[in-house]
């Protein structure tokens, strides 16, 4: 997938003034380390001025340099490799606080994400999961944590659950083969994008079933089998994204779904504590 960024510039070089053309190779040449440069670092690094770099963002259709930025580090997670990753964590983080970084990243992504996240959206997502014949949750990867999650709270609730765990070549397929027009899929997948979950969804979007995507962009190329897309940040600390934004998300459409089943959650509850306890599944105070 060409990055919308570098597709503009690649369009608009031939048109640029001597300046932005040298602001357009270096970031061209030099995306992993452009991507985390204020406006007058990289600037300073080609020899222009900073008004210049903010000019050079709005000649290319943005409304400002924050959001060229924005789109520059859409293109490091999605093309960068794990070594890579890391070298540019360890350039942005050297000398810093690593703690109070990580921490302040996570904090602006969910809030980020509160403000972006569409209300109608998120109350489809609700009502499909509610009128579904049957759920299934789909997640490799680095989103394999938050597919499992998702669907642990998700069988306190419902009766048909299926996490897709592909373990191997048609696995995955096995398990959603009976899936159609009644069911839900939720689709969550953060960069790297795995080509694994985009296969899957090309042939559970081919049989009719609602879907879900969780993703970082627009631009995921998952968004593209959406029926009801939400969005979620995930900030690149090191050479893997924090993903604490799309569990918060995740925790509220479940939290949300579950409030219109609300007896049945309580009831199921009920019966689940009694089998905990009758099997010792969980430490008690009787215990210590």
């Amino acid at each position: 997938m060409t990055n919308q960024l570098l597709a503009k510039i690649e369009k608009r070089y031939s048109s640029l003034s001597k300046g932005h053309k040298k602001i357009a190779d270096y970031i061209t040449k030099n995306y992993d380390k452009a991507a985390f440069m204020t406006a007058a670092k990289l600037g300073n690094k080609v020899g222009v001025s900073e008004s210049t770099v903010v000019r050079f963002a709005t000649e290319l259709g943005y409304d400002g340099y924050p959001e060229l930025q924005k789109n520059l580090q859409e293109v490091v997670k999605n093309r960068l490799t794990s070594v890579q990753r890391m070298e540019v964590a360890g350039a942005n983080v050297s000398g810093g606080d690593i703690l109070e970084r990580s921490f302040a990243s996570d904090i602006e992504t969910i809030k980020a994400t509160r403000e972006q996240t569409s209300r109608e959206a998120f109350n489809a997502s609700v009502e499909a999961i509610n009128k579904a014949r049957h759920i299934y949750v789909l997640g490799v990867r680095s989103s394999a944590s938050l597919a499992s999650f998702a669907a642990f709270y998700l069988n306190f609730v419902y009766d048909h659950v299926t996490l897709i765990e592909p373990t191997g070549t048609g696995e995955s397929f096995e398990q959603a083969f009976r899936i159609n027009s009644e069911d839900v899929c939720i689709a969550i997948s953060f960069p790297r994008y795995s080509k694994q979950t985009i296969n899957m969804l090309q042939f559970i979007s081919d049989r009719g079933a609602t879907v879900i995507s969780i993703t970082d962009s627009e631009n995921s190329p998952i968004a593209n089998f959406a029926t009801h897309l939400l969005l979620a940040r995930s900030n690149m600390v090191s050479f893997v994204d924090s993903l604490v934004a799309p569990l918060s998300l995740i925790n509220a459409l479940i939290a949300a779904a579950a409030k219109g089943r609300s007896e049945e959650v309580y009831n199921n509850l009920n019966i689940l504590e009694n089998i905990w306890d009758e099997y010792q599944i969980y430490q008690t105070h009787e215990d210590e």
